[in-house]
Order: structure tokens, then sequence, then C-alpha cells
């Protein structure tokens, strides 16, 4: 009685780390929900939580995934998921969608579509929290890809769903970058932004097979030409472009082989640690602004008078620096 009472209650602190270190599951979604919380009762014992477990963080490979639409990012991430839970690893599959509050259909489409792998017993896969600004779901994704670290997952694929920024975030915040393409897309690659080329270590031509096959062949050959002539992501380090069916299985132990190649190349070149740590830094800094921000549209004093303000800048009563300065400086001295 008193043990189902505690299920259904609130956890203490102890039980939250004891829970997720042990992984057991029902608790780590548990936790994963408490560091999601917009609650300012939560957020204390969330970070207490964290704190507690980082020193058994880190030890994973962080696997960013991304695609052009249509690229079948959630069916190749099912594949390669579960042929490495049968190995023996234990894959957690987080998602970065800022957009789900108004689609309320993508990452729960790609839950579904990841089912097979849902219910292996050596993976975990979680949507995205639902709502909010990109910044607030990364902050929760970072602090969730600890979490799963704790409880002992030892790969962490990050599905970036939304477009735009969100893969430059989800980039900030593993070790690999993956990216996926559709035969015939040479023409696509080399429209996207540069900001995005900068961000690829591996290149995935994707649905390789029946009578794909040949195209993605000739596919790999242009676009290794193409990235060829970029300027490097890692130093030292061609970006490598794989044909992938996951629909056969045809090309997923070949673009693991790849992914541990590049894990190796980094941790060789001390470039991996040395990620690592920058990361950590954008991180804390990101995590400066945005709690200043906060603060400053939390406060009374800045609340009762920015509508007027902005009016006023509307108008064209005052200039838009002169605002900014008066009002940054009555909640300076205030």
């Amino acid at each position: 009685m008193g043990q189902q009472a505690n299920r259904r209650g609130s956890l203490t602190k102890e039980e939250y780390i004891e829970g997720v270190k042990k992984n057991n599951r029902a608790i780590l979604a548990r936790a994963i929900t408490l560091i999601e919380s917009n609650a300012k009762r939560h957020f204390s014992i969330a970070q207490d939580v964290l704190t507690t477990l980082i020193p058994v963080t880190g030890k994973s490979i962080r696997l960013g995934v991304t695609g052009v639409p249509g690229a079948g990012k959630s069916t190749f991430i099912e594949a390669i998921g579960t042929m490495l839970c049968d190995k023996g690893h234990r894959v957690a599959v987080l998602a970065v969608d800022p957009s789900s509050s108004l689609s309320r259909g993508s990452i729960l489409g790609d839950k579904t579509r990841m089912e097979l792998l849902s219910k292996h017993p050596n993976a975990f896969v979680r949507p995205s929290p639902a709502g909010g600004t990109l910044g607030g779901v990364a902050r929760k994704t970072r602090e969730t890809i600890l979490l799963c670290e704790a409880a002992g997952y030892d790969i962490i694929i990050v599905e970036t769903v939304g477009v735009g920024q969100s893969e430059i975030t989800v980039r900030s915040m593993v070790d690999c970058f993956l990216v996926l393409m559709l035969t015939g897309a040479g023409d696509e690659l080399q429209g996207m932004k540069k900001g995005m080329m900068e961000l690829i270590d591996l290149l995935i031509i994707h649905k390789a097979d029946g009578s794909n096959v040949q195209k993605a062949e000739q596919a790999k050959v242009d676009l290794s030409r193409i990235l060829h002539m970029l300027p490097e992501t890692t130093k030292g380090w061609e970006p490598k472009v794989q044909t992938v069916s996951s629909q056969t299985g045809r090309g997923i132990e070949e673009c693991w082989n790849a992914v541990e190649m590049f894990i190796q190349f980094v941790k060789e070149s001390n470039q991996f640690a040395e990620r690592r740590k920058a990361q950590a830094m954008n991180w804390f800094y990101s995590l400066l602004e945005e709690q200043l921000l906060s603060n400053f549209y939390e406060n009374t004093k800045v609340k009762s008078e920015l509508s007027l303000v902005s009016e006023a800048v509307e108008n064209g009563q005052i200039s838009p620096t002169k605002a900014a300065v008066e009002l940054l400086n009555k909640y300076q001295h205030q």
C-alpha cells in the first residue's frame, strides 16, 4: 500500500538518483519529466538530482541525426538503434522539436514509427517536451542526455525534428552529426545554407534500395566531390558519404563503422574532449543569457512599463535604443 502510494506520489531526491542509476525506466521517465517541468518548485530538486549524477555521466557516444523532409530519419534511427541494441548496446533516442506544440503531430508520429525500437529492452525512446522556445527545449534535451547516461545508456541519438536553427542546436550537444539525404539530392545539398554544410560529419544517402541503388551510388560520388571542396567541419576529417537502406538493412553496419571511425579519430586527435568542454561552456553561457532574459521580463517594474514603452517606440515617440537603455536602467537601479 505504502509502495503503491509512493509510486504515484512525489519521489525524494534520493529515490530519483537511485532509480536512475539502476535504470528503473519508470523513474528515469519521471526524472526527465521533472527536468522538463517549468514549475519553479521542481527546479531545485531537478538540479540537485543532476548535480549528484554528473560524475557518472559523459561516457556515451552522442549522435545527432537530421535530414531533408521525407529522408526517413525515424526509420533510419529505428534500424541503426535496433542493430546496436541487438549487439548489446543501450540506446536512448531523444528529439528536439520546438514546433511540436504547433504541429502536435510530428514527434508523436516519429515515436509511433519507432514502435519496434521502443519495445526493445535495451532502448529508451523519448519525445521532446511539447512547446516552449528552442532554447528551452535544448536545455531540457541536454539535461535529459545526462540522465540517460547516468542510467547506463552508452549511445544517445538526438533527432532534430524541427527545421532551421534546431540543426545547429543539436550539433552543439553531440559528438558526431549525421545528415540524411535522398538520391538525386545533390542540388539540394548545394543549395543548403553554408552554416548547415559546416555541421556534417557523416552524410547518409538513404533509401538506397531497389531501383534506387545505382542512383544512390552515383549520388555518393557526386556528394563526396562536393563535400571535398567544403571547409573542414572537424580538423583533419573529410566527411564520409554512405549509402543506406533501412528497409533492407543494407549499409547500416557500415554506417555505424563510419561513426566509430570518426569517434576514434576525434579522440586520438584530442578533439573529442575539447569539443565536449566547448559545448559545456557554450551551454553555461546560453543558460546565463536565458536566465537574465527571464529575470528581466519577469521583473514587476519591467512588466508594468514594457507595454507603454513599446507603444512609444512603435509610434515614433522615442528611439528604440533610448527606450531600451531607459528600461534597462530602471531594471538595474530599482
